[in-house]
Parts: C-alpha cells; structure tokens; sequence
C-alpha cells in the first residue's frame, strides 16, 4: 500500500510532522488542528499563544470533554449535528471520540438517526463536504474531481439518493449516507479520512416534498432516466478512474434495478462494490453462520425464506447459495432450500411478470406444486403469499427485508415455529419503525425459541426469566474491513469469495457468550479487532486470486496494521519551505 501523503503519513505514524501553517490558519485546519492539546512549545512555534487559552488539555480530557458536549443534547438528531460540528471543527478528536464510544454513538452518525438527518438535511447542514455532482457537470466530472481537498483518493462511497435507507428518495439529503459510512470507515478500521471523499450524484428527485420546500439545496428537476442516466453514471466511473486509477468505488443507496445493473456492469471494470447488495448479504450470511453453529446445524439441513427481493433481497440470496454450494449443497439442494418472495407473492419461475433480477433465483415451478402450494402465473391473488409459503415450506430461516413494518406477522411467525424447534429470524429493515418484527413479539410467539437479529438496534428482552440480547445485523461490522482489505491489497476487483470469507470472518467473532444470550453478532466494542481480521482475510484472498499485485509470501497481517490509523495527535515541527498540506 502506498504511503498516505505528507505531512499524514508522519502524524498518522505518530512521528514529527513539518507543518507550514500557522496561527488562525492552523487551528482551522480540521485535521490538523489539536483546539487544546496543542502544547506551550507549538503554541509558541506555530504563533498560537493568545488564540487559545491558557491550559493545555490532553486528547483524553478532550474526549470527555466533548462527550459530555454532546450527552447534553436530549435529542439524537441534536447529537449528529453536534457530532458533525466537531468533525467540522477538529476531525482527530471527532474520530477518537467515535471509536471510543461506538456503542454510543454508532447510532447517532449512522442507522438510525442518520435517516432522520436525510431527511432534513438542506435544515440542518452547517458546513458541506465531499463532492456534489449534477448532469450539469456531465462533461467536466474529472475537473469537479480535481478540486476534492485530497490528491490521492483511494475510496469513494457514492449515492445517488432514490433508496435512501427504507425512506426512498431524499435529494440532496442522501450525501449524509456517504458521510456516515466513511466516517465509520475511519472509526472502525483507521482508514485515514485523507484518503476517502464522500460523493453525491445529484440527479434530482421525484419527491415532491422536498420539491415544494423553498430551502431544498438540491438540484431541482425530476430524476434523471434511461440512457442520460446511464451515460451520467459511466462519465462518473470514467472521471474517478482518470483522476485516481485504482480508487475503490462503494455504490451506496441505489434504487434495485439500477443498483444490480451499475454493479454487474462494473465490477469486472473497476474496484468497486455495492454494500445494500454484498455488505448486507456478508453481514446476513455471517449472522446465519453464528446462529448454525449454536445451534449445531448444517447447510443441508436448512431451509430459507427471503421475505423481500429487492437489491439486498438478491443480494442476501445469492451469498447464501454460493455459502452452500462451498459447504458441498447441490445445486438441485441450492434451488430447493432457498425460496424468495415479493411484493406480489412467491417468486417462482412459472410466473409471467417476474423481474429479470430474480429470475435467477425463482423458485421451481414443479417444487412449489410438490409443496401444496397453488400457483399462479401473475396477480396478487393468484400467487401464494408470504404464510402459504412459510406453511408449506417450514423455513428453519426467516430474513426479512421488505421495507414494511409488521410483514412478519403473529400468524407468519407461528406457522414458522410450528415447523422448527429453534427458528433463525432476521426482521431487517431500517429504519426502526419499518423492521418487519419487534424482536419482543418475536420470542413471545415462540416462547422463547427463537434466534433473533435486527437491521437497527433493539434494547434486551426478558423472556422466561431469561435476558436476551438483540444482535444488530449492521453492515459496519462488514464494509470497513471489506474496504481496508481491498485498499491495502490494491485490488482489481472485489468478488463474492470475499464477502462469503468476511461472512466466516465475521461468524467467527461472535462469543460463547453473545451466542449464549441468543445475540447473532459481536458487540460493537469489538469492531475494530473484526475489521482488521477481515481485511486481513480479503487482502489474502486478493492476493490468492490474482487480483492484487502483491506476491503470495506478503505479510498481509503487518500490512493491514500499518494501515490501520489510530486518531491522535502528532508532534509538530515549524516547516521553513511550503509542502503543500492538504488543506479541508
């Protein structure tokens, strides 16, 4: 991996830095700034005497400090905005004080007060950041590239707004997604904030809300379509490649067809990957993981039901099968484990309508006949639904992601228990209020044999004098080290082995005693340790596939640790030549 650039790879490695600003200009520098731990000899150096006062904090009482800033705001979306100031302010604290507390906070900058944030985002914003893209700008992107405060970008996370979380289209509100996810990027795994840009593609928006606010800050036409959408996003791709080849592009939010169509179309040209897609299908199959191994079961002993086929729906599916066919499932086993349904019912393949999306994973025909189930070739009415399916195939595994509150009704998750001793049930959705279950309900219409996981984040339950926790199925425990691995390995492309050795990865870190209490996931206190374990595993399978340049007998551990920054201060030296400090 290359060296990050002066003056952050010295303070990163907290060697002395040459700095070359001074006074105002340097205590406005976010991340170079230290506000109050600058010490009296750089105060003296840097002409900061009389613009600070007098006492000299440390980084741990800053932390405690702007905790205790922030644990004065009674509200969550009080606290991002305030989390976000700071980060505006001085991004070293910013990031030490999110890794510290991520329990705390991981709900605050990303799911699910970030959605809050999207949608009062032209309200709330205090200072923009990253780079904002209109068809406007179709012609000029590597120039609009250019001016991002960063000369060596390595990762991007991109969105272009229409499926923002489970509220759809947000505008220009969606940039907060990018923000967030690198912001975690930095917090989880130490990928140093110099090397990443958070982007939006502004295309529009069909909502008509925010159509009709007069502060709306995004570009006002309705969403761009068809092939000028298409031509848009490829001039994007093309600019990022011209000005940083080799940059790690995350596509973040897209709507369903366009987020499996953007990702097959690119992932064979460029770095790139879709976390709705594969880091949501990483996170799932990991979590299944954790659940079989409880439990003691078997890939071939499993039965699936996919409530939701829209991009992670698929994306879930498809890890699944490929999770099954390396434990030594038949394909024909494959098609007759895994059983997705949507909107309009049970997606098999005798039906007329169905999208191109799932016709890969639809169903066979003669299967669903052989279960009892009665079969239509389109309509609500003539496909079977959600119950019928789980009735007649007993699904030892629920997974839920339809963007519906209550799909998993009282009567879906009795059916469900009636057909197996200890169910897997994972109501996905975010935001809380459209997760298909409470967690509570759950265990309550199972009396207590249910293995539960959630999108967001859901407080402990008491069941039979028993506390259970709610493991979260959240993407941070997957694409951060996903990232970091691709990033130190300079990979070619990001493949599905990598995400299924990040599911393993991932299963793998979940306690004795998470399992004990019925909790899928680790505790996010443990996410760094996760994240570089899995980078770790990414980076080796980059290299074991050809798609990195590193020889086989690289040290993959030892790189991943390098790269991996801890936010704290540096000492400073005075430079006496300019050295073009990355300013932001």
């Amino acid at each position: 991996m290359r060296p990050l650039p002066s003056p952050f790879d010295r303070i990163a490695a907290g060697r002395p830095a040459e700095i070359d600003v001074t006074g105002s200009e340097l205590l406005n520098r976010r991340l170079l700034t230290k506000d109050l731990a600058f010490p009296l000899d750089e105060r003296t150096e840097f002409g900061l005497h009389g613009l600070l006062p007098d006492r000299v904090l440390s980084i741990e009482e800053q932390v405690a400090l702007e905790h205790e800033h922030i644990q004065r705001k009674s509200d969550d979306l009080e606290q991002y905005i305030g989390l976000a100031a700071l980060q505006d302010r001085n991004a070293t604290l910013f990031y030490r004080l999110l890794s510290e507390y991520m329990e705390e906070y991981l709900p605050i900058v990303y799911t699910p007060t970030v959605g809050r944030a999207c949608q009062e985002f032209s309200h709330i914003v205090r200072r923009t950041r990253g780079i904002w893209v209109t068809p406007a700008d179709r012609d000029r992107i590597p120039e609009i590239l250019r001016a991002a405060p960063y000369e060596d970008v390595r990762l991007i996370v991109v969105t272009d707004n229409e499926r923002i979380l489970g509220l759809g289209d947000q505008g220009v509100g969606g940039m907060a997604i990018p923000i967030g996810k690198l912001a975690l990027y930095t917090a989880a795994c130490g990928i140093h904030p110099v090397l990443t840009l958070p982007v939006s593609l502004d295309v529009g928006t069909d909502n008509q809300r925010l159509l009709g606010d007069p502060l709306y800050l995004g570009f006002r036409a309705p969403r761009l379509r068809g092939a000028a959408y298409d031509a848009f996003v490829e001039a994007f791709v093309e600019g990022v490649q011209e000005v940083w080849p080799g940059c790690l592009i995350q596509f973040e939010d897209f709507k369903q067809h366009n987020a499996l169509r953007l990702l097959d179309r690119y992932r064979d040209r460029v770095p790139c990957f879709n976390d709705d897609i594969q880091g949501t299908s990483a996170v799932v199959v990991g979590g299944v993981m954790a659940g079989l191994r409880l439990l003691e079961g078997a890939w071939p002993d499993q039965r699936i039901v996919l409530a939701g086929s829209g991009a992670a729906g698929i994306g879930i599916a498809r890890l699944l099968r490929l999770a099954m066919l390396r434990a030594g499932v038949t394909e024909a086993d494959v098609r007759r484990a895994l059983v997705l349904v949507d909107s309009h019912g049970l997606c098999h393949a005798a039906r007329h309508e169905l999208d191109a999306d799932k016709v890969e994973l639809a169903y066979p025909a003669e299967l669903a006949m052989e279960a009892g189930l009665v079969l239509g070739s389109h309509g609500r009415e003539e496909v079977p639904q959600l119950l019928d399916v789980v009735r007649a195939i007993a699904p030892t595994i629920l997974i839920g992601t339809t963007g519906h509150a209550g799909s998993f009704s009282e009567e879906v998750i009795r059916a469900m228990a009636a057909g197996t001793e200890r169910p897997i049930v994972l109501p996905l959705s975010n935001p809380t209020a459209n997760t298909e279950a409470i967690p509570a309900d759950v265990l309550a219409w199972t009396d207590g044999r249910a293995l539960v996981a959630t999108g967001s984040p859901f407080p402990p339950v008491e069941i039979g004098g028993q506390r259970r926790e709610i493991g979260q199925a959240n993407n941070v425990f997957v694409f951060p080290g996903v990232g970091l691995g691709a990033i130190v390995a300079e990979t070619r492309g990001v493949t599905d082995e990598m995400f299924l050795a990040a599911a393993e990865t991932l299963a793998a870190h979940v306690s004795a005693e998470r399992l004990a209490v019925g909790a899928l996931y680790p505790s996010v206190v443990t996410l760094r340790g996760v994240s570089r374990e899995i980078a770790i595993r990414v980076a080796a399978e980059a290299i074991r596939s050809g798609l990195s340049p590193l020889p086989a007998d690289t040290d993959v551990a030892a790189l991943v640790d390098a790269a991996m920054w801890w936010p704290a201060y540096a000492p400073y030296r005075r430079s006496r030549v300019l050295t073009g400090c990355a300013v932001d």
